[in-house]
């Protein structure tokens, strides 16, 4: 009788728990639930619609919204056997099943790693990144496959060491060189969607923040080194921490000092070969700093007149200053490490490690709000083609966003889902305002955004996937680019796809309104070899067993349009193009110029 009752106790409170959950939003694991989150999006965006009296776009077709959830969660665009089940099946669910199958798909990693290794290489301050590309893409795939919390992905960049060819999450230190004031730059930018790099020589124009608070970011990431490692067989970078210096007292640059530790035989004469048994580097800095004459040995005069080092890039210095403007050969202000959003401060003492490890706890704090808000709002703009702010990445607290109340519920609801990246996309997936029918909306305008989703260019590696898919090939090589201009990597990586990124690449953090196709780029579409190839009836091509299974050519011309644009054609399409096939007495030919037409087509390079 008591464990029965017992049962019954554990089977109401289940039955509660449920019913909280759908009545307030969570679920069992104190996770937000995504429609309702989606539900209070929209809401929210709705409301200030209506009060500006913008006329709201109605829901996407099936076809529509299939390829458009296809590109943004795969990376990709359906088959022309997925355009025509998922049109027919009567489920009402079946865009929030799709939606869960595309977030668990090989496909989801391999887009948004893509994706984010442009985001964080697109403005490396040192040609030498892309050596790190395919360790850092490879890693930061792993991450999404795994799920992991952004904040985790975020402390594991922010605290990389080791090579940048195996541990791919250094690659943001290597893309620019060690770089205190690039790394504090590009770190507030991608991670906090706030432009502070203007500080870095002035008080920042448009915004509260000041010079100091820019080095005093810097002065979190001094003691970054980069070197550069040789072996037989390749050439490599290694990411490290110089806290030798510092951990040996000469962080003021007391040189004087280390001479009297490393002149065994008290001559006042320092060989290298003496120092011999010391730290390596420390000796070459002391040679490199203090022997004036060239004479290959250190005099206790010379090491007296030693003075510290400015920043030094890549090298690794004790601490960080900020540079005097007035007179840039003086050393400049010695700054502490502070984090400019709450004035948490870091020690001067502390090493390396400590510092990196610290601003990572500042920035992934749930106290920090502009953490989540710079992810929600940068996944947002990436997939309904505008966002909260103008600009991807310069928000900040002089900075007024459109739907302020819809940010913070995606914002709030990311922090209390662990910064689980999946929760963001599938709650984004599953808002009205991402499944809206797509509009053109003039940048001009001053109404508020979201009543329809905007038409957005496709990356690189989006179009090169949709590319091989619909020509039916597994590479496509853009131009003969010899694998060493890409560093190294694997065998298997696909060198056409490095080069196709290279020609149709762009920076991320782009408007969409400042994009522009580019001459090279339409006439590879337009005459490239392979492209003639890969679409001539006569050879075993794609085109080719579609004509040969659909003899009618109106299914065939049906057929087309679902491979290429995943979507049946409309009647005005229909009727062009099968007078065309009149006009042309040559069958394959006639399906060639279509087929390159379609490729060649705006709405192919878009998503809709």
């Amino acid at each position: 009788m008591g464990n029965s009752l017992c049962r019954n106790c554990t089977f109401l409170w289940a039955v509660l728990v449920g019913c909280l959950a759908a009545t307030f939003g969570v679920v069992a694991d104190d996770r937000p639930a995504e429609p309702a989150i989606a539900a209070g999006v929209d809401n929210a965006i709705v409301r200030v619609l209506h009060e500006q009296q913008v006329s709201i776009a109605p829901a996407a077709g099936d076809e529509d919204f299939l390829r458009r959830v296809y590109l943004d969660l795969a990376g990709t665009i359906p088959t022309s056997s997925d355009v025509t089940l998922f049109c027919l099946d009567a489920n009402p669910d079946k865009r929030a099943e799709l939606i869960e199958r595309l977030l668990t798909s090989e496909g989801f990693a391999a887009n948004w790693s893509a994706y984010l290794r442009e985001v964080f290489l697109a403005r490396a301050t040192d040609m030498r990144a892309r050596l790190a590309q395919t360790s850092f893409e490879t890693w930061l795939k792993q991450q999404l496959a795994e799920n992991r919390p952004w904040d985790e992905t975020a402390r594991a960049i922010l605290t990389a060491s080791g090579d940048v060819t195996q541990e791919g999450q250094t690659g943001f230190m290597f893309a620019h060189f060690g770089d205190a004031s690039e790394l504090a730059g590009e770190t507030a930018r991608i991670f906090l969607g706030i432009q502070i790099s203007c500080a870095n020589c002035h008080n920042h124009p448009y915004d509260s923040w000041k010079r100091e608070q820019f080095h005093e970011l810097a002065a979190f990431f001094p003691r970054v080194q980069v070197r550069q490692e040789m072996s037989t067989d390749r050439r490599t970078f290694i990411v490290a921490s110089n806290d030798a210096e510092a951990r040996r007292g000469r962080g003021m640059g007391d040189f004087s000092r280390v001479y009297a530790t490393l002149d065994a035989d008290r001559d006042g004469h320092l060989t290298r070969d003496e120092a011999a048994a010391q730290d390596r580097f420390l000796v070459e800095r002391l040679f490199e700093l203090g022997d004036a004459d060239r004479d290959g040995m250190l005099t206790l005069e010379e090491a007296q007149e030693i003075r510290p080092p400015m920043n030094q890039p890549g090298r690794g210095t004790p601490e960080h200053y900020m540079p005097n403007l007035e007179n840039p050969q003086e050393r400049g202000t010695q700054m502490q490490p502070v984090f400019f959003v709450n004035s948490e401060a870091a020690e001067i003492g502390d090493t390396d490690l400590e510092r990196r490890e610290q601003l990572a706890d500042f920035i992934t704090s749930p106290d920090n709000p502009w953490f989540a808000k710079a992810f929600v709002n940068r996944m947002w703009t990436e997939m309904l083609g505008e966002g909260f702010f103008p600009l991807v990445d310069d928000m900040g607290p002089e900075r007024t966003p459109v739907h302020a109340e819809a940010l913070e519920l995606l914002s709030q609801g990311f922090i209390d889902s662990g910064y689980d990246v999946q929760w963001l996309f599938r709650t984004i997936a599953l808002t009205d305002a991402y499944q809206r029918e797509m509009r053109y909306r003039d940048p001009a305008e001053t109404m508020p955004p979201f009543a329809a989703a905007s038409p957005t260019r496709l990356r690189a590696d989006q179009l090169y996937n949709a590319l091989t898919q619909v020509l039916g090939t597994n590479t496509f090589t853009a131009r003969n680019v010899p694998r060493r201009q890409f560093g190294q990597f694997s065998p298997e990586v696909d060198v056409g796809r490095l080069a196709f990124s290279q020609l149709f690449g762009f920076d991320p953090s782009t408007p969409q309104s400042d994009l522009l196709g580019t001459i090279p780029q339409a006439l590879l579409l337009m005459n490239s070899r392979q492209v003639e190839n890969l679409i001539d009836s006569a050879r075993d091509t794609r085109l080719r067993r579609l004509l040969s299974d659909f003899d009618n050519d109106e299914d065939a011309l049906e057929e087309l349009y679902l491979l290429v644009h995943s979507r049946q054609p409309t009647g005005d399409e229909r009727t062009i193009c099968l007078a065309h096939l009149e006009q042309v007495s040559d069958r394959e030919e006639a399906f060639e110029d279509i087929f390159w037409s379609l490729l060649n087509s705006t709405e192919f390079l878009t998503k809709r």
